[in-house]
């Protein structure tokens, strides 16, 4: 597998030349947990990460989400905690504003000491499927869209998360009101410097819209043909995102279901596929797009079952998936229609593409867009038919077909631990490392008493 890129030391050059404020810089790793962990250097030693890298411990591929070991994975004790390589990412050597005037991040990716790619890292396991549409001429282009709630630093009286107050009015939200302006205004000084931010880190965000909740907001960054760089992207502008919104404050959670009776907060990945010379392929008169997209959804619809360990990873993931809830509930596509799993939006036929709408906000940019990828490309391959296109309420169309995804934790990581597609394109040591740390995770969540316990169980026992 062809490693992906190694920055040239160049680049640090020219940073540190442009940018003699500067004095520390975080160098950031994110492992298949989706939680950005690193250190903080000085910045006399940034030009030896460029050099040669920057040693980390190999357990930091397989912690858990709280960043606790998973000794199952056997990349503890018995590997006795060998370090591994990280080198920075091109591109992604930055300002990061939030930090303070003079610190800078940059992302790294895992090697072996040799120089080998570590097929743990989430970002090798997305180059070894974009690997096979390179073999077959083919480029995805991709665009991510993100929703997410800003929270109120304080608890309220029983402990419980709050929305943010507007800056306009300190009144605290409430309604939905989608798509509302006065909603964006009452986060105007927030969102001003989220922009600001991304134009420095080199981030393509667009526009801002309130989403189905109060104080929840979506943005979206423009798509790249490199998927590659738009993961990176998603994985920079959620950092952002958390490291702004404390300076206006309040607080930023991609958690997938904050509230059980509000919307939850999705990972939206639109996705097209072009030629050598940059031509859509999925372009076509027909509102369903070329017999290419169909293939692709074809894939993507077959493996979603497969898929849902990654795009719903975590325990809390699965309080979102909800009838009529804006949140997919089975393996479902159709064209402009935001009641399916997969919706062809509506546009000119120059634009046709497929926008994959099951991962929650909590996944990992590399590792969804590795998963839908993988299974788009299965379906391209191999024809694969999606069926006819739902029409209308698709939430109706899954009831009555009796097709659904898996709908709890346990069930979506047994079934990616047996799916062979998978195993073939993300590599079969990740798929076996992925379920041991998410099982480890499961068992851990699954030992705490909660305050839900004694209030089912306490009294009524």
């Amino acid at each position: 597998m062809p490693a992906n890129p190694v920055a040239d030391p160049e680049e640090c050059r020219a940073f540190l030349a442009a940018h003699p404020e500067v004095r520390f810089v975080e160098v950031v790793f994110t492992s298949m947990t989706g939680v950005p962990r690193g250190k903080r250097l000085r910045i006399e030693e940034l030009a030896a990460v460029y050099d040669y890298g920057r040693f980390l411990p190999g357990s930091v591929l397989v912690v858990d989400t709280q960043g606790a070991d998973c000794e199952e994975t056997g990349l503890v004790w018995e590997d006795g905690d060998a370090d591994r390589r990280a080198r920075p990412v091109p591109g992604t050597l930055t300002l990061a504003p939030w930090l303070g005037p003079d610190v800078a991040q940059v992302m790294l990716s895992m090697y072996e000491l040799d120089g080998t790619p570590n097929d743990l890292d989430p970002r090798h396991v997305l180059r070894r499927v974009l690997d096979r549409y390179a073999a077959d001429g083919l480029t995805p282009v991709a665009a991510c869209e993100l929703e997410f709630y800003l929270l109120d630093m304080e608890r309220g009286p029983n402990g419980e998360i709050l929305p943010a107050r507007s800056v306009r009015t300190g009144r605290r939200p409430e309604g939905i009101q989608v798509y509302g302006l006065p909603e964006l205004e009452d986060h105007a000084p927030f969102l001003r410097e989220l922009w600001d931010t991304a134009d420095i880190m080199g981030l393509p965000l667009e526009g801002a819209i309130s989403e189905f909740a109060p104080a929840q907001l979506e943005l979206t960054l423009h798509h790249k043909p490199d998927a590659m760089a738009a993961a990176d992207d998603a994985v920079r502008y959620k950092r952002a995102v958390k490291g702004i919104a404390p300076r206006h404050g309040c607080e930023a959670t991609f958690m997938a279901k904050p509230w059980a009776d509000r919307a939850g907060s999705g990972f939206h990945v639109h996705v097209s596929f072009a030629d050598s010379e940059g031509k859509n392929l999925c372009a076509d008169e027909r509102p369903e797009g070329s017999d290419l997209l169909r293939h692709a959804i074809g894939g993507m619809k077959a493996l979603m079952a497969d898929c849902m360990a990654i795009l719903a990873p975590n325990a809390n993931s699965y309080r979102r998936f909800r009838a009529n809830s804006y949140a997919p509930v089975a393996p479902t596509w159709g064209v402009n229609n935001r009641t399916v799993s997969l919706r062809i939006p509506a546009g000119p036929p120059v634009t046709r593409h497929v926008e994959h709408r099951v991962a929650g906000a909590d996944a990992h940019p590399h590792l969804v867009l590795a998963a839908l990828l993988a299974a788009a490309h299965h379906g391209i391959v191999n024809r694969l038919d999606p069926g006819p296109a739902v029409e209308g309420d698709g939430y109706a169309a899954a009831a009555r077909d009796g097709v659904r995804l898996p709908t709890d934790w346990v069930a979506a990581v047994d079934m990616f631990e047996r799916s062979e597609v998978l195993r073939d394109y993300l590599g079969p040591r990740f798929v076996e490392m992925f379920t041991s740390v998410k099982r480890t995770e499961q068992d851990r969540f699954g030992a705490v008493v909660t305050a839900l316990d004694y209030d089912w169980y306490l009294g009524n026992a």
